[in-house]
């Protein structure tokens, strides 16, 4: 009986994993495509796989980090003059 407990504990503990990572993901891209973190919060937590596809699908903003610098891409800072 403990090793099947101990399974849907392994299992328990997966699930979630995947359901705080596509929570994060959903946040990061929410606050990318400007519309604050807490909108991607709230759709990751409630929807899970989908809440990343739904943040995908839905436009960004005009002056958006996504617009802007992409996706992943970094503010370029002013180079040190040496």
């Amino acid at each position: 009986m403990t090793t099947v407990l101990a399974l849907i504990g392994a299992k328990a503990l997966l699930y979630m994993y995947v359901w705080l990572i596509s929570t994060i993901v959903s946040s990061y891209l929410s606050e990318r495509k400007g519309y604050g973190e807490k909108p991607g919060l709230a759709t990751g937590l409630c929807l899970t796989f989908v809440g990343i596809i739904v943040w995908f699908i839905v436009p960004a903003r005009a002056n958006s980090k996504w617009k802007t610098i992409g996706m992943f891409g970094r503010e370029k800072r002013p180079a040190r003059a040496s």
